[in-house]
């Protein structure tokens, strides 16, 4: 699992919607990067994940990414979460995600809910 960057889709709404492989590789890295620590926390907690959390949202993302790239980079397991659905979608993550790619660093994405998809079965469009 080093050198590879966890992009690990969280529920949206109701806890109980997060995937088994999810909460395996929450429980499973070294440290959860996310979009709001207090979120997350209330996630970990649900669950009994007990991690250091690193803030990464919309207004540091370009200052803590270079940290969290030399953490895989170091052996660390890292898995990036944003409050509800995918990071990278509406939400931060893109950012880290390019500085990975440009490091041969692995992404993984862990699929989930997602909001995008959510929006769309509920609008009644035909796909």
């Amino acid at each position: 699992m080093a050198n590879k960057l966890y992009v690990v889709s969280t529920p949206i709404g109701n806890l109980s919607e997060i995937s088994p492989r999810a909460l395996e590789v929450l429980n499973s890295v070294d440290v959860i990067a996310c979009e709001d620590t207090r979120v997350t926390k209330k996630l970990c907690l649900h669950f009994g994940i007990e991690k250091p959390l690193i803030s990464c949202h919309e207004h540091n993302e370009f200052l803590i990414h270079n940290k969290i790239v030399e953490q895989i980079l170091d052996g660390k397991k890292v898995a990036l979460v944003s409050d509800a659905g995918y990071p990278g979608i509406s939400d931060p993550g893109s950012i880290l995600i390019k500085k990975c790619i440009e490091n041969t660093v692995e992404i993984e994405v862990i699929s989930g809910p997602c909001a995008l998809i959510n929006a769309l079965v509920s609008s009644g469009l035909d796909t």
